[in-house]
């Protein structure tokens, strides 16, 4: 073979070799899915024009939005004018990106925890490409675990402050109070003392201590002197609730009776 004809093989195989290169680099990005899950994303992906995002809430956190943020994405959002979102177990969300650059997306409840960044080339990719299959269900069944209940107060004041009632609990999700008043009751000649419900309140709870407060005037709960009994419980964000713990009460008269 001549040095010429050498040569020539040579940058052949070279630009088979670069080529090939080229077109496998344009082949990784794809149609692909995002796994939302434990309160982040499972990658932040590249994509290339045409091609889409599915974001899923395999849980088992679900209370997540996905939503676009300034200056290209906002006009993307899983939850528009739903400010407390709460998706089904293995809802999902789709985008189409047809301009390149980089597009931020956060849940509006947690927007400095739950974020990413979606990287769009601006090479033409393949609006049929397969994006995979979605990740594995996180089926949460257990319910949280609550401990060391205890109000600082079995005695309130009649003003509406209420008091503070300190616990231990192992997931976030919702502190829930029913109250009701214990009132006399007569009946076929007979009084007795029967529960009337009272109200209710509901705050957010978080993992470890927890001081929610209890008993306080609110749109659901009108503090009137007597005595009660409330029923209290966190809920997690799969609705697992842990058991009822009973609290007891006064609320006192103005005479401070």
């Amino acid at each position: 073979m001549t040095i010429r004809r050498l040569i020539g093989a040579t940058l052949g195989v070279v630009t088979a070799v670069l080529l090939a290169g080229l077109l496998s680099a344009s082949a990784q990005a794809a149609n692909t899915r995002v796994a939302i899950t434990n309160f982040t994303w499972s990658q932040e992906p590249t994509i290339d024009l045409g091609e889409s995002v599915t974001w899923d809430w395999i849980g088992p956190d679900l209370q997540h939005s996905v939503t676009g943020q300034a200056p290209n994405a906002t006009q993307w959002d899983s939850d528009r004018d739903n400010p407390v979102p709460k998706h089904n177990l293995g809802g999902t969300f789709k985008v189409t990106f047809d301009q390149p650059g980089e597009y931020l997306f956060v849940c509006k409840l947690h927007p400095q925890a739950v974020r990413g960044t979606v990287t769009v080339t601006n090479q033409p990719g393949d609006p049929f490409s397969d994006p995979g299959p979605q990740a594995p269900l996180m089926f949460d069944l257990e319910p949280p675990q609550v401990e060391l209940v205890r109000l600082r107060n079995t005695i309130i004041g009649w003003r509406g402050n209420g008091t503070m009632l300190d616990f231990e609990n192992s997931e976030r999700g919702e502190g829930i109070i029913e109250y009701y008043r214990i009132v006399k009751q007569k009946r076929g000649g007979k009084t007795r003392k029967v529960r009337k419900f009272a109200g209710y309140n509901v705050d957010p709870v978080h993992i470890g201590l927890n001081a929610m407060r209890v008993a306080y005037r609110s749109p659901t709960f009108k503090p009137k002197a007597g005595n009660y009994k409330a029923i209290f419980r966190v809920e997690d964000q799969n609705t697992n609730a842990s058991p009822d713990f009973t609290l007891d009460f006064r609320i006192k008269g103005k005479g401070g009776k």
